[in-house]
């Protein structure tokens, strides 16, 4: 046959052919999504605390602004200064900034899966025949254009795995936020204990330098003959006693600096803080709401429920593996077997049309890997639920601690002034020999004893609040723009 009498199609044409196979690929791309649409699970939730609210709290609603600076209610300006330093300086928030922009960047990732991919390409061969199967000269191939492809998102593949992008993506601020959270009470936790160090090394002193009069006292008295040896070595090893305790004292003063340097992404040793400063004094009174309000606000509990979104959407992925997919590819381009002629009309080349492809044997692996993603789905379910209940546990000791420790704490103040008295008294009296050494030793050591617990029984009660407010999730939402910023160091 002719083959000038074959009707030739023109590109024009075949495109025209090849976008008529499109369309009902087109009609179809997108309107079925396998895999379980998702929707929050619901949990029953606490209808009030089961703690008494006692000692300045209240069941009232939460003030959020309040919340999210919480320390500001501390009344301490070096607490300030110090929690926002962290926020710009420190490591492992800087390291969930990043979490944040990789999972943004993989879900950009994911969004780009839904476009046509278009590529450009060139080329050039030398070849050469052999001289048994061919004539053995050498050619040149030019070659140069553009190619097209475009896989359809038949059953929801694609849309489900920008679905779990985006929940990611939002899990990892949910995680900054909780780093922020939590950075910022680890901080205050930090400076109070900075702050207890220092007032327990101050009362520790002055009960040095009390007990070293009474030893002088002594002293004078066992070498005028009026006390036995007895009293001179009990008034020393009291002294003594006490003086070893300082040393412990001052390496915890260290260590805790330190760690409050490295919180804020600064060197060990380079804090020197006013030892004049009291530890931070609680408000009087703290509204702490209820517990459903606690599971919208805290950041952890927001981000186990976006990551079991993800997991659930991840379902949807590997079931879509089940079913067969359909790609459109084209091509135009040149070629030529010399550059002169690579850009004449005869050179051009060009295809279009659809890819039909189904993986109807693979020994059970797809659904093998739908197992799995549900497995994980459910460990991502129960994950959740453990995490509301952490919530309401830490919520719960919070109120516990706070509202107890205060009630310790009056206690104590009240047996440090009586302790305080009782030892001005025995000194006056030993002094008059109306009563032996071995009450006013007693005297000393219960006072020194009680003035330390009562230091530490202060700086307990500002503890527990930072950690009722850390479990009321503060620090979670006006604040929250500003963790993307991090102060550039030179």
């Amino acid at each position: 046959m002719d083959d000038s009498k074959i009707p030739k199609k023109s590109p024009g044409a075949l495109f025209t052919w090849g976008l008529m196979l499109w369309i009902p690929a087109l009609v179809l791309a997108g309107c079925v999504a396998v895999g379980p649409d998702y929707s929050p699970p619901e949990i029953e939730e606490p209808v009030n605390w089961h703690s008494p609210l006692d000692d300045g709290l209240r069941g009232e609603a939460v003030d959020t602004g309040l919340l999210a600076q919480w320390w500001t209610t501390l009344n301490d300006p070096q607490l300030t200064d110090f929690i926002q330093r962290a926020l710009e300086g420190n490591l492992d928030l800087g390291q969930a900034r990043a979490r944040v922009r990789q999972a943004r960047a993989s879900r950009g990732i994911a969004a780009a899966d839904r476009f046509p991919g278009l590529g450009l390409g060139a080329s050039l061969k030398r070849s050469r025949a052999s001289e048994d199967s061919g004539t053995g000269s050498e050619r040149d191939l030019y070659q140069t254009g553009f190619d097209a492809g475009w896989e359809l998102d038949l059953f929801g593949g694609i849309e489900r795995g920008l679905e779990a992008a985006d929940a990611n993506l939002e899990a990892s601020r949910e995680a900054l936020t909780h780093a922020w959270v939590t950075l910022a009470a680890e901080v205050a936790r930090n400076y109070v204990d900075v702050r207890s160090y220092q007032a327990r090394l101050a009362i520790a002193r002055a009960n040095l330098a009390a007990q070293q009069e009474s030893f002088d006292m002594v002293q004078k008295k066992f070498q005028a003959g009026i006390v036995s040896a007895l009293d001179l070595e009990q008034a020393r090893y009291n002294l003594e006693t006490t003086r070893a305790n300082i040393p412990f004292l001052h390496t915890g003063l260290v260590r805790a600096q330190n760690r409050l340097a490295v919180l804020l992404g600064e060197t060990p040793g380079s804090l020197e803080l006013d030892q004049e400063v009291p530890i931070p004094v609680t408000p009087l009174e703290i509204a702490v709401g209820i517990p459903a309000d606690l599971l919208r606000r805290r950041p952890d509990v927001r981000q186990a429920e976006r990551e079991l979104a993800a997991r659930t959407a991840r379902i949807g992925v590997a079931t879509a593996k089940l079913y067969p997919s359909l790609s459109l590819t084209g091509s135009i381009g040149l070629e030529a077997l010399s550059d002169r002629n690579l850009f004449r009309t005869g050179s051009t080349t060009y295809g279009l049309g659809p890819n039909f492809s189904w993986n109807i044997f693979n020994a059970g692996a797809v659904r093998q890997s739908i197992k799995v993603e549900t497995a994980l789905q459910e460990q991502a379910l129960i994950h959740y639920e453990a995490v509301i209940l952490l919530a309401l546990e830490e919520v719960e000791n919070a109120l516990t601690g706070y509202a107890q420790e205060q009630v310790r704490r009056g206690a104590l103040e009240k047996a440090a002034g009586a302790a305080r008295a009782a030892a001005d008294i025995a000194q006056n009296q030993y002094r008059a020999g109306l009563i032996d050494f071995q009450n006013v030793l007693e005297a000393q050591r219960s006072l020194l004893s009680l003035q330390d617990q009562l230091a530490q029984s202060r700086e307990a009660v500002v503890v527990n609040l930072v950690s009722l407010y850390k479990a009321l999730g503060g620090g979670w939402n006006p604040l929250a723009p500003s963790l993307n910023y991090r102060k550039t160091k030179p």
